[in-house]
């Protein structure tokens, strides 16, 4: 069986700089009918793990660690003992969800990843926060973007740990740079692809987020 991507989408709040909003956010499973792993524990530990049932769960990968996209993790790791990992450089962030328990790996750029017979490879995309990553699996002309890039421009920069300009560089140096077919699967909302979003940085630029 060859390897495939499922998609859920779970519901709960995104916390920070003392302001709280309600989010739908993407959690992508990647895999095959043996063995997977989970981009993004949002929210719904058992929603997750109903999803991937009796498969072997061989990492729970973050790809930022705002808490709307961990805050289900360590649940999950507990219920299937597969490790999370995540860039070290967002250990702060980690640390105001989860203080008591910590990443049991760290992600770093150009790191490969692993399942199903495809690789993942990890881009270090700062910008949304410190340690952001994507995950390029070229084998499925895909890119797991989380909040960096969206259907429309790059993530959010207004809040603590971000910072647009280097937004601005991860997206150009990055992911632009990656074949234009690459379909662009997001940490909220539409999925799009990098030929769709390049000829608008300059716009974004202007505008300013």
């Amino acid at each position: 069986m060859a390897a495939r991507i499922e998609h859920l989408v779970t519901s709960g709040q995104f916390s920070l700089d003392g302001g709280t909003w309600d989010v739908d956010n993407n959690v992508w499973i990647v895999g095959d009918d043996h063995e997977v792993i989970v981009i993004d524990a949002a929210h719904d530990a058992d929603a997750i793990a109903t999803a991937v049932g009796d498969r072997r769960l061989t990492a729970i990968v973050c790809t930022h660690a705002h808490n709307d996209h961990i805050d289900a993790a360590p649940a999950l790791a507990a219920r299937t003992g597969a490790p999370i990992l995540l860039h070290g450089d967002d250990l702060p962030l980690w640390k105001q969800t989860h203080p008591d328990r910590d990443p049991d790996a760290t992600l770093t750029d150009g790191q490969v990843l692993a399942v199903a017979g495809i690789e993942l490879t990890v881009l270090h995309t700062p910008g949304h926060a410190p340690g952001a990553v994507c995950l390029y699996v070229q084998g499925l002309g895909t890119v797991f973007t989380g909040d960096t890039l969206f259907n429309g421009g790059p993530g959010a920069t207004g809040r603590s740990y971000s910072h647009f300009p280097t937004i601005i560089d991860s997206i150009r140096d990055r992911l632009l740079a990656l074949p234009a077919g690459t379909k662009v699967l997001t940490g909220h909302g539409d999925s799009t692809t990098i030929g769709a979003e390049a000829p608008s940085l300059e716009d974004w630029i202007a505008r300013g987020h």
